[in-house]
C-alpha cells in the first residue's frame, strides 16, 4: 500500500459507512501483516489514521467493526511515534471502554458483572483486542501512562482482576500487563494479583500459610493456566520490586501468602519440562523480592510434616530450588539472568534460616582431597568453578553462597575451595588475613573427617588439594652433571654474598656521612660564634 493509497483511504473515512470502514481497514491490516514498513515519512499519515479509527470507535458500531478498528490500532501502536492521538484522555477512555475496564470504577455491581459474563464470542474478541492495544500503548507512551493514572484506569483494571474466575483465557491473559506505573498500592493490586495466582493454580489452604499438597495422580497444570500464572508472576514481580510501603510488618501477612503460593507452584509440574522450569524461574524471581523473614513459609508446613534432624521442617521446596539451580548451572549459558537469582535466594535463605543451611549438602565433610576442588561433577565442583567466572556478578554470587554455607568462616571456605578460587571474595570482603563475616552462626556443624585431618599437612593452600610429590631432579643426573650444578650453585652464592657486602658498605658509608653532617650541623647551631638568621 503506497502513500497515495493511504491518503485515498483516509479521504474516504469521513463519508464511509460502517461496512466500508470495516472493508478499508481489513485490507490495510492484511497488507501491513505481509510486511509493511513503518517509514518516518508515513508517521503523519499513521497519526491521522489513528485519529480516524478512534473517531469510528467513538460511534455506536457493531462488534465486528470495533474488532477491525482495534486490530488496526494494535498494529499502529507498535510504533511510539504515531501514538499522540491515542495517548489522550479521550483516546484512553475509548480503549478502556472497549476493554470493559470502566475507568474510575473500582467496584462493579452484580448486574453489570452478570452482563459481562454473558459476552458473546465476538464481543469477547473486542475486549481482547482492546486489552492488547492498551498493553502496547501504555508500554510505548509515557504520556499514555500519565493519562492512565489521571483517568484512574487502574480502578477498572482492579475491578477486572476481581472477576478472575469468570475470565476466558485470553481476556485473563491480557488483563495482566506490566502495570508497575499504573496500579497503585492504594488499590491493593498485590492482593488482587495474589488471588488471581491462587485461583489459577487451584490453591486449597490447609493451614494459615500452607497449601494442600498437589495430588500425585492429578493432571499436570494446563498450558493456558501456566501462561496466565506466569503473567501474574511477572506483574507481581514488578509491583513488589517498586514496593515503597512502610514497615514490612504492615504487609507481612500478604507476603507470607505469596511465599506459600510460590511454594505450591514449585511443587507443580506443567505439560512440558521447559514450561515447568520457566514457571519456577518466575517464582524464584518473585521470592527474591519478598522479605527474607518470610522465607520460613517455604519450610514451615506442619500438616505435611518435615524431618526431625532439620527441626521438623519440610525441605521439599528447598530441594526443588537446589535441583533448579543445578539445571541452570548445567545449561552453561545466561548465568547472570538464569542462575544468579536462585543463588541469591538460597544464599539469603541459608544466612537467615539455620535449617536451610544445614540441609543444603553442597559441602559435605571432606574426605578425598587429592583432586582440585574445581574439578569434578558434584555441585560443589560446579560452584567452585563459577568462583572464577568472567562475569563479576556470577563470580561474586557463587562465592557468597559458598561463603555462607561455610558459616562465613575464611578457614572453612579455603578448606573447600582453595585460596586461589576464594581470593576474589576475600579481597572484596577485606578478609585476606582470615577471620569471619559479620553474621553470627551457631557452632554445631560437622567436624573434620579423619581422612581430612591426616591429609591436611600436605594440602596446597592455594589449590586446595594434595599435590603429587615432584620427582627429584638429580636422581637421573650423572656425577659430572651433579658436580656442574653444584659449582653453579656455589658461584651463585658467592655472587650473592659479594653483592650483599657491597650493598652493606655503601649503606654504612652513607650512614657515616649523614652522622658527620648531623654532628657538624649540631656544633654550628650551638656555637657562640654561629650566625643568627
Amino acid at each position: 500500500m503506497s502513500t497515495m493509497d493511504l491518503n485515498i483511504m483516509l479521504s474516504q473515512f469521513d463519508a464511509a459507512n460502517e461496512e466500508d470502514v470495516d472493508q478499508l481497514l481489513t485490507q490495510f491490516n492484511r497488507e501491513v501483516s505481509l510486511g509493511f514498513a513503518f517509514l518516518l515519512s508515513l508517521c503523519v499519515i499513521f497519526q491521522k489514521l489513528c485519529q480516524s479509527v478512534l473517531t469510528v470507535l467513538g460511534r455506536q458500531v457493531q462488534p465486528s467493526c470495533q474488532k477491525t478498528c482495534l486490530e488496526t490500532l494494535r498494529i499502529l501502536s507498535r510504533d511510539k511515534r504515531v501514538l499522540a492521538p491515542v495517548a489522550t484522555r479521550e483516546g484512553m477512555l475509548i480503549l478502556g471502554g472497549m476493554a470493559r475496564l470502566r475507568a474510575g470504577e473500582e467496584e462493579v455491581d452484580n448486574e453489570k458483572s452478570s452482563e459481562e459474563d454473558a459476552l458473546s464470542e465476538e464481543e469477547e474478541r473486542v475486549v481482547v483486542e482492546a486489552l492488547k492495544c492498551l498493553c502496547n500503548v501504555v508500554y510505548n507512551s509515557p504520556a499514555a501512562q500519565q493519562v492512565s493514572v489521571d483517568v484512574q484506569l487502574a480502578h477498572g483494571l482492579c475491578a477486572s482482576l476481581r472477576k478472575a474466575r469468570t475470565w476466558h483465557h485470553e481476556v485473563g491473559l491480557f488483563t495482566l500487563p506490566d502495570v508497575r506505573g499504573i496500579l497503585r498500592r492504594d488499590w491493593h493490586a498485590v492482593r488482587l494479583l495474589s488471588e488471581v495466582l491462587e485461583h489459577t493454580l487451584d490453591v486449597r489452604w490447609v493451614g494459615p500459610y500452607e497449601a494442600a499438597r498437589p495430588d500425585p495422580q492429578a493432571l499436570t497444570l494446563p498450558a493456558e493456566d501456566n501462561e496466565r500464572a506466569m503473567e501474574a508472576l511477572k506483574a507481581l514481580f514488578n509491583l513488589t520490586l517498586s514496593y515503597a510501603g512502610g514497615k514490612v510488618s504492615d504487609d507481612d501477612h500478604q507476603f507470607r501468602l505469596i511465599a506459600a503460593t510460590l511454594r505450591h507452584l514449585l511443587m507443580l509440574k506443567t505439560e512440558t519440562e521447559e514450561k515447568t522450569e520457566e514457571a519456577h524461574s518466575h517464582a524464584v524471581n518473585l521470592l527474591n523480592n519478598l522479605p527474607v523473614s518470610c522465607l520460613d513459609v517455604l519450610i514451615d508446613v506442619p500438616v505435611q510434616g518435615g524431618e526431625e534432624r532439620y527441626g521438623g521442617k519440610n525441605m521439599d521446596a528447598v530441594q526443588m530450588l537446589l535441583d533448579f539451580m543445578e539445571k541452570r548451572i548445567d545449561k552453561g549459558s545466561n548465568y547472570k539472568e538464569g542462575l544468579t537469582p536462585v543463588l541469591s535466594l538460597l544464599t539469603e535463605g541459608s544466612r537467615q534460616h539455620r535449617e536451610i543451611r544445614r540441609y543444603i549438602k553442597v559441602l559435605p565433610p571432606l574426605k578425598d582431597v587429592k583432586i582440585r576442588p574445581e574439578i569434578g561433577t558434584t555441585v560443589r565442583n560446579k560452584l567452585v568453578r563459577l568462583m572464577t567466572h568472567v562475569d563479576m556478578g556470577v563470580k561474586q554470587t557463587a562465592a557468597e553462597f559458598l561463603f555462607v554455607l561455610c558459616k562465613e568462616s575464611v578457614d572453612n571456605l579455603l578448606k573447600y575451595t582453595g585460596y586461589g578460587n576464594a581470593a576474589g571474595l576475600l579481597v572484596a570482603r577485606g578478609l585476606l588475613a582470615g577471620g569471619r563475616g559479620e553474621t553470627q552462626y551457631s557452632e554445631d556443624e560437622d567436624s573434620d573427617t579423619e581422612e581430612y585431618k591426616s591429609a591436611k599437612p600436605f594440602i596446597n593452600p592455594i589449590t586446595g588439594h594434595v599435590e603429587e610429590p615432584m620427582p627429584n631432579p638429580i636422581e637421573e643426573m650423572t656425577d659430572e652433571q651433579k658436580e656442574y650444578e653444584a659449582q653453579k650453585l656455589v658461584n651463585m652464592f658467592d655472587k650473592l654474598s659479594r653483592d650483599s657486602v657491597r650493598s652493606y658498605k655503601s649503606t654504612e658509608t652513607e650512614h657515616s656521612e649523614t652522622e658527620h653532617d648531623r654532628n657538624w650541623e649540631s656544633e654550628f647551631l650551638h656555637s657562640d660564634n654561629g650566625y643568627s638568621l
